[in-house]
């Protein structure tokens, strides 16, 4: 069988799963992830040589979830991980491939974080948990993390485990396993010391080799925007004006944002189409030879839908949404830049999706430049520059003469100056489109709001404004309710994903505080902060300025993330 013809649906992987792999938009396995979960499917232990992102997470995730016993609250699977951000990373990707499954929990453990929180979260019983060496050997002496019900054990990036001094922690763990558990081992590298590990630890492993196939052409220019301020459309809008593309591929994740994103861009005035897996053959065929023949000039599509695409006008690949493996980004971007010719990439990159783009620098060997976005004032240059050789070319097509008669008319009947006919017939061909961009309202607002902030902290001598790289956010949570810095760090850390040392200065006032973060948190991050409990109160998060309206708290839900509470203040763990 070959990588082409294989899907996630021949994988024998649980309904469920597949359920969840159809709602993020993944369509076909890389070549790790064919070979390696009908491995795991099995219960054979197994040797993973493979790079940072070749799918290997997933490889070993989807057929580990599909096993899980759902009415067995024991943990099943234990995932050790090197570093607290792979193991936060690991444990979201378990999540979303188990978003269909009631009943799943997954928890992540790691050094740094508040013991009580890790002890509420495993006395809910997690069917995996993803953790450190040195904090699961914690919870393991001290009898919280028990593992007599354990079925599969992953290491993950075992070679970076040994060069950070784990590798004594691995064993430890190794031997206290129960016998008959099923290992996989992943890692990037095979040093002497991981290679006494297997041998020593795993029975009969099937060897599985992934050479990263990485090289991108020299002529395509790489550039990512960290998505930050402006949404994604409008970000892309600022991009398509100030470009100077031919034809362009716009890459997305699911066949659905490929349809209602092209509709976006063509009630913008741009020739755009949709191209997915859903479209027939005949359809397919047609907007491609739309776009060949310059009848369109943007393609919005999905990895799979763009597959062989060659199409020599192509100058420009947008990453909209980044992709999911080195591999696929290198498919992405070899769309243009072919046979020689020159190219343009740009990939947009998402706070909590920078260790993507450091994974894909090192893997194509090559830095990819940070842009800036095109101001307003650019946008403005260019749209003048494109009406005045509008003008230019009408006036050298000519054929104007009866027009020229028209306006001599209507000054003589008037009396208006003729500059004054030219500027309303101009406007009059304008229609309902602004010539000019004003600046967001989300932008004025936010000038609005700091100037708003600096005038209250002078009043009041508060917090400093946000420094470089950072943004306001205004919680409904305060001192009357009991708050401390430290409930607040630990979650939005543990929600948000961020580390804590992201986490800026925390002022607590009477009945709210103010928190500095990263910029450009995504909207559905916000979007979930808003609805997380600390101190019996929801957070309800906005940009700082935005009161929220006011109302009368409810009972916090019976399952919440645990919060990271002050070393000094005992809180009681929440009702089950």
């Amino acid at each position: 069988m070959t990588d082409s013809m294989t899907t996630f649906d021949q994988l024998e992987l649980a309904p469920a799963v597949l359920q969840a792999l159809a709602a993020v938009g993944y369509e076909t396995p890389t070549p790790i992830q064919q070979r390696t979960i009908p491995i795991v499917l099995s219960g054979q232990d197994l040797i993973g040589q493979a790079q940072t992102g070749t799918g290997k997470t997933a490889a070993f995730a989807l057929p580990l979830l599909s096993k899980i016993d759902l009415d067995d609250a024991r943990c099943q699977a234990l995932i050790l991980a090197p570093t607290r951000e792979l193991a936060i990373q690991v444990a979201e990707a378990c999540q979303t491939y188990a978003s269909k499954m009631r009943g799943f929990h997954v928890l992540p453990i790691y050094g740094g974080q508040d013991y009580r929180g890790q002890l509420r979260g495993l006395q809910r019983g997690p069917q995996v948990v993803v953790g450190t060496p040195g904090r699961v050997m914690d919870h393991m002496r001290r009898g919280t993390l028990k593992l007599e019900g354990l079925r599969t054990l992953v290491l993950d990036e075992a070679d970076e485990m040994l060069r950070m001094g784990f590798i004594d922690d691995v064993e430890w763990i190794l031997e206290r396993t129960p016998a008959e558990r099923q290992i996989a081992l992943f890692s990037a590298t095979m040093p002497t010391q991981v290679q006494r590990i297997a041998k020593q630890h795993l029975r009969e492993p099937e060897l599985i080799r992934i050479e990263q196939k990485a090289a991108t052409a020299e002529t395509i220019r790489q550039r990512y925007w960290p998505v930050a301020g402006l949404h994604k459309l409008d970000a892309l809008t600022r991009i398509l004006e100030a470009e100077d593309f031919d034809a362009m591929i716009i890459f997305v994740r699911t066949k659905l944002v490929t349809q209602e994103l092209a509709d976006k861009l063509e009630a913008r005035g741009f020739a755009a189409a949709a191209l997915n897996g859903d479209m027939v053959q005949k359809q397919r065929e047609r907007t491609v030879e739309q776009l060949k023949n310059h009848k369109l000039d943007i393609i919005v599509a999905t990895d799979v839908a763009a597959r062989g695409l060659d199409v020599p006008r192509i100058s420009h690949v947008v990453n909209y949404d980044i992709p999911h493996d080195v591999e696929a980004y290198v498919h992405r971007i070899g769309r243009t830049g072919r046979a020689g010719r020159s190219g343009e990439a740009i990939l947009f990159v998402a706070p909590r999706e920078r260790r993507m783009l450091a994974v894909i620098e090192r893997a194509t060997r090559k830095p990819i430049d940070k842009m800036a976005l095109p101001s307003t004032e650019i946008i403005n240059d260019k749209r003048i520059a494109q009406f005045k050789q509008s003008i230019t070319d009408t006036l050298a097509e000519g054929d104007v003469g009866l027009f020229s008669q028209l306006i001599e008319q209507y000054q003589q009947e008037h009396n208006v100056p003729a500059l004054d006919i030219a500027a309303a017939l101009a406007r009059l061909a304008q229609g309902d489109k602004p010539l000019l961009l004003e600046k967001p309202k989300a932008e004025k607002r936010a000038e609005g709001k700091v100037k708003a902030q600096e005038r209250k902290r002078e009043r009041k001598g508060t917090a400093a404004a946000a420094p470089s790289g950072m943004q306001l956010y205004r919680v409904e949570v305060g001192k009357q309710h009991q708050l401390k810095p430290g409930n607040l760090v630990g979650a939005i850390a543990n929600e948000a994903g961020l580390d804590a040392q992201h986490i800026g200065r925390i002022d607590i006032y009477e009945d709210h505080s103010i928190v500095a973060l990263p910029e450009g948190m995504p909207k559905a991050t916000l979007s979930h902060l808003k609805k997380v409990w600390v101190a019996g109160q929801k957070l309800k998060m906005s940009l700082a300025g935005e009161r929220t309206s006011a109302s009368t708290p409810t009972q916090p839900p019976k399952r919440r993330a645990a919060n990271k509470p002050d070393k000094k203040r005992k809180r009681k763990p929440a009702k089950n």
